[in-house]
């Protein structure tokens, strides 16, 4: 369980409605068809068409999600043209995608060891061949598990606090 700190510890005197962080990143990758598209740029995929077939959604649903998400700065339009062809746009991650990419891991990883069926895909360490995790850690570098997590109201531009 994570301890709510401070103000938040009264659940009766405050509401998150509309300004919890996960409310705000589900109205933008709410959708499955957004976390598939955005697991597919994580894959490389960049253009229009790959992104409808492998995510299996059609092209006006591709093109709503993929405007909704550069909308989001999560990925960016890159102009490219093919001999022969005319000008169109790839998709390409973001800075802003790229830093999502522990939060769509993590729910691979959860869905790999509550949901799948076939266990075989892994995250993995290509530099050593370990398997890799998503993992909370502290700006001290320590392992945080969930008993030890706690959500605080900091004032804007408050340093955190040291124990």
């Amino acid at each position: 369980m994570t301890l709510l700190q401070g103000p938040l510890a009264d659940r009766d005197t405050w509401s998150a409605v509309g300004k919890c962080p996960i409310e705000k990143t589900m109205a933008v990758i709410g959708t499955k068809s957004a976390m598939l598209i955005l697991r597919e740029a994580y894959y490389g995929t960049t253009r229009f068409d790959d992104f409808a077939r492998r995510v299996g959604i059609t092209k006006a649903a591709t093109s709503a999600r993929l405007a909704e998400l550069v909308d989001a700065g999560l990925l960016t339009r890159r102009p490219y043209r093919e001999p022969g062809q005319r000008v169109r746009d790839e998709y390409v991650l973001t800075e802003s995608g790229t830093e999502l990419m522990p939060v769509v891991w993590a729910m691979f990883e959860w869905g790999r060891r509550h949901l799948a069926q076939d266990t075989r895909l892994r995250l993995t360490h290509l530099d050593c061949g370990a398997d890799a995790t998503v993992e909370i850690r502290c700006a001290q570098g320590h392992l945080v598990p969930p008993e030890e997590l706690g959500v605080e109201l900091k004032q804007k531009g408050a340093a955190p606090t040291q124990r």
